[in-house]
Parts: C-alpha cells; sequence; structure tokens
C-alpha cells in the first residue's frame, strides 16, 4: 500500500525525464480545525504523501479523506458522508510551484509560496499557499497554514448545523522529506 502511494505522489509531478533530485515524504500530517462558538471540530490525517522535485521546484501533495481521524467517530462519519462524500471524492492534491529559488544544497530556513491547484471535493482552484521551508543535513521541511472557504469546493453544509461548522476552515499541514 505504501509502494502505491509513493507511486501516486510521485505521478503528480510531471517529470518530463527521469528526474535526479526528488525528495519524498511518505507519512505527512495534515490537520484542520473549524472553530465556532457551538462546537469545534478538528481532525488529523497522518497518511498524507508528498513530493518536492528541487529541479524543477516543484511540489505536490495527495491525501485520502477517509484517513483524517476525529476524536468523536460520528464526526468522522458525518464529514465522509455529508461533506467531503469521500466515495465519491476521495482524495485531495495540490500541485504547484514554489516560486523562491531555494539553494537545497545549503542548511537554511525559507519563507516560501507556492502558486498551483488544490483539488478537493472534486472542484479545482486556482491557489497560493505560503509556508516555511527548512533545509537541514539533507532533509527538507516544509510547514504550511492556510484558510479553505467551504464555499470554495463547493462544500455543503445544511442550515440545521450551519452555527456549527466554520465557513472556512483552518489546515495546517507538515512534511518531513527525504531524498528518493
Amino acid at each position: 500500500m505504501k509502494k502505491i502511494k509513493i507511486i501516486l505522489a510521485l505521478s503528480l509531478i510531471n517529470f518530463g525525464g527521469f528526474a535526479q533530485n526528488i525528495y519524498l515524504c511518505k507519512a505527512g500530517e495534515t490537520s484542520f480545525f473549524s472553530e465556532t462558538p457551538l462546537e469545534n471540530i478538528s481532525a488529523l490525517n497522518k497518511k498524507v504523501a508528498a513530493v518536492i522535485d528541487i529541479d524543477k521546484n516543484e511540489v505536490a501533495v495527495k491525501m485520502t479523506m477517509v484517513d483524517f481521524k476525529f476524536k468523536n467517530h460520528l464526526m468522522e462519519e458525518h464529514f465522509n458522508e455529508n461533506y467531503m462524500e469521500s466515495d465519491k471524492y476521495p482524495i485531495g492534491t495540490f500541485k504547484g510551484k514554489i516560486q523562491e529559488l531555494i539553494d537545497y544544497s545549503k542548511n537554511g530556513t525559507y519563507l516560501v509560496t507556492a502558486k498551483g491547484q488544490l483539488v478537493m471535493h472534486g472542484v479545482s482552484k486556482d491557489r497560493t499557499l505560503s509556508g516555511k521551508l527548512t533545509v537541514a543535513n539533507g532533509q527538507i521541511t516544509l510547514t504550511s497554514d492556510f484558510l479553505i472557504p467551504l464555499k470554495d469546493h463547493k462544500i455543503d453544509v445544511p442550515t440545521l448545523v450551519m452555527a456549527k461548522i466554520a465557513e472556512e476552515i483552518s489546515v495546517k499541514c507538515k512534511f518531513v522529506f527525504q531524498k528518493k
């Protein structure tokens, strides 16, 4: 199963030949948080695959929606069945180009932006995501915090529970990459 995820993550980047400088993350983390006066909802996915092609300065991320885990099983069920429709739209992806030129051969921390396509709930949106990229002794760590408006991805929230789910969801990601 892990090999399949790696192959799928690699397929998100159009290599156009044999790429020499690929860094993989097999078990990245993505969490989200919805805060409202009535209820807070959070979930964590520890099975996110990601890849950075440092020659092309491209990054790609792929996650399976059913891998988000909640403290409350009923919330997890509602997330997958009612909101994300995980049977119909099982995968979320981001594929983008890092805008800054990074010297990956030197240790350092860089503020970065990646312009690309975020696909969730079957809807693709142009997004520019900001983050922090750290190069340390041949390892790359990428963290990012951003907001996702539910309406951008046609995620409908029934009026009955509208007060319990935020219109914008706070997302945090952390990926630790190793050279392929």
